[in-house]
């Protein structure tokens, strides 16, 4: 059904190094098969599934799905054949209509006939199609959300939203990309599960990529092991994952215990949200704790339950209508959401790692970690101050643009101009560091995650994905914070690099004695890295313990994380 012979692919850096992301690499998979490809960071994976997609056109060899076939030589007509054969499922794609569940899939199904998906008359697409979407939303369990409205549907049922407007396509090949990595255990299963009913009923070929042991096992058939481009084994999932995982490093010897000092202060905190088209409504309410110097903390909950807003206060990125978010810093406490001197001392000593972060596309890595010293070493504060006194700011508005510092950049650049300022303006009050020293000041974090000072000189674009996600984390830590917030930062990084990723942290924190609060849903990572989790659902804090392996054993039977269970 699907037939790789001996493809390869080159990528050239800007540079004129040439990148060998596809070596000769050759297989085949049956009708009704799941096939799963598993592989370090940069290992391939991805460009491989873009090969099988029709979008990424290969050097030497030939892809053939279906009746489709393609080799180096072909035109784009034949691309586009394979991509009529295939269809793809992005990690991290919510490319989804402002309608209800139901026409989102209509309109798919439109499409399929009459070509425009954007200009869909919705009484033929229902006397035509309409058996068939509510056939496809049965499929992957959405039937009782069919006339909610997309944007209120959880991340699990927008993903599974997102498979039923793919599988309207009538397509030969399901491709995955990492399906649901990103998700919650519990959001995680359902996606799962969803795929292995569509597998089963339908008879769809599935190409799975995925760095999870956990997944391909629930999944999968048979794995593929790519290495550098190349396959370096094929088998059974539970011993090519146990091969994958043969890399992986020990724990490193360190105990990360937390001292007796409160640092941060979460006060009878309360927040409610309301979406105005209607649907759900979030409420947090009596959250209560306090974090000790050098804890490493833990957020855990299913999703929705509201961490990553609780997180967000905790970085003053999100006020709360009541309580107080306190920090200790210089001897001092103060609330991180009142404006002035005395939040821009906490916020100079204070990393923020989002989700959805996101290097700047075309800047050097070392021209951004200049910029972000230039935000966050120990003399900003008062040297801004300066500079804001010369150009009559008020200390409460210099707190205003030092706040936006800490947002990804997309989000703090959307903010100066809703006010009609231009992103310099950051620049103008924090100037960058000197290269020189930047070097120097990072050698040590380059080192601890594994990076190799070369890739300095490199533009974001021309990293891997585990390396983005490395780098983006030397960009928290060079300027040793205190304080370090992470938000699900992790979950694009297979076993093996988290492993490196976890034993840098580990070392780092209790170096430089940082304190830490993060929110995950891999649950190896919370048992390996933290020594304290806070279990939340439904806005509210249910479980606050030190005991790790009880408190994410009890979220993940809470979550019915079946995948989790097995071999």
């Amino acid at each position: 059904m699907i037939k790789v012979e001996n493809v390869s692919k080159d990528y050239e850096l800007d540079d004129g190094t040439k990148v060998k992301a596809l070596k000769n690499v050759s297989f085949e998979v049956k009708e009704g098969e799941i096939l799963g490809i598993m592989g370090k960071s940069g290992s391939g994976k991805t460009t491989l599934l873009r090969a099988l997609r029709g979008v990424e056109h290969i050097d030497e060899g030939s892809i053939e799905v279906g009746d489709a076939k393609v080799t180096s030589e072909s035109s784009q007509f034949y691309y586009n054949n394979l991509k009529k054969e295939t269809a793809i499922h992005l990690q991290r794609s919510f490319g989804v209509w402002p309608d209800t569940v139901r026409e989102n899939v209509l309109r798919k199904l439109y499409a399929r006939r009459y070509f425009d998906e954007g200009d869909t008359n919705f009484e033929v697409a229902e006397s035509e199609f309409g058996d068939e979407a509510d056939e496809l939303l049965e499929l992957v369990s959405l039937t009782h959300k069919k006339d909610h409205y997309a944007s209120v549907l959880s991340g699990g049922e927008k993903q599974r939203l997102i498979m039923a407007r793919q599988l309207a396509k009538q397509p030969k090949a399901l491709l995955l990309d990492e399906p649901a990595t990103m998700a919650c255990p519990k959001t995680k299963q359902e996606i799962l599960d969803a795929v292995k009913k569509i597998n089963k009923e339908l008879n769809i070929t599935v190409i799975l990529v995925s760095h999870l042991p956990d997944v391909q096992k629930y999944l999968a058939d048979r794995v593929i092991l790519l290495e550098d481009g190349e396959i370096v084994d094929e088998g059974t999932p539970k011993r090519i994952c146990d091969e994958f995982m043969e890399g992986m490093d020990d724990i490193v010897d360190i105990q990360n215990i937390s001292t007796d000092e409160d640092v941060i202060d979460v006060k009878d905190v309360f927040k409610r949200f309301y979406l105005l088209t209607g649907g759900e409504v979030l409420e947090i309410e009596d959250i209560n704790f306090k974090v000790q110097k050098e804890n490493i903390l833990s957020i855990i909950g299913p999703s929705g339950a509201g961490k990553t807003v609780l997180l967000r206060m905790l970085g003053g990125l999100d006020d709360p209508d009541k309580g107080e978010v306190l920090y200790k810093v210089e001897d001092k406490w103060a609330d991180i959401d009142i404006p002035g001197m005395d939040r821009m001392k906490i916020r100079s000593k204070l990393g923020f790692m989002h989700q959805e972060f996101a290097l700047v596309h075309y800047a050097t890595v070392l021209s951004q970690l200049s910029t972000r010293l230039g935000y966050k070493n120990q003399d900003i504060v008062n040297e801004a101050k300066a500079r804001a006194e010369k150009l009559g700011l008020s200390e409460e508005l210099l707190d205003s643009f030092y706040l936006l510092t800490d947002l990804p950049e997309t989000e703090a650049k959307d903010r100066l101009r809703q006010v009609g300022l231009d992103g310099e303006i950051l620049n103008d009050l924090f100037p960058r560091f000197p290269e020189t020293a930047t070097k120097e000041a990072v050698a040590d974090i380059f080192d601890s995650l594994d990076l190799d000072m070369d890739i300095l000189h490199r533009k974001s674009y021309e990293l891997s994905g585990g390396q983005k996600v490395r780098v983006m984390l030397s960009l928290i830590l060079i300027s040793k914070p205190e304080f370090l917030l992470l938000d699900e930062p992790f979950g694009d990084l297979d076993p093996v690099t988290l492993r490196d990723v976890t034993n840098a942290l580990k070392t780092i924190s209790k170096d430089y004695g940082i304190t830490i609060v993060m929110i995950s849903h891999n649950t190896d990572f919370i048992k390996e890295l933290s020594n304290r989790a806070v279990f939340m659902d439904d806005g509210k804090i249910i479980d606050d313990s030190e005991n790790i392996e009880e408190i994410v054993d009890n979220f993940i039977d809470f979550c019915h994380a079946d995948y989790l269970k097995g071999d």
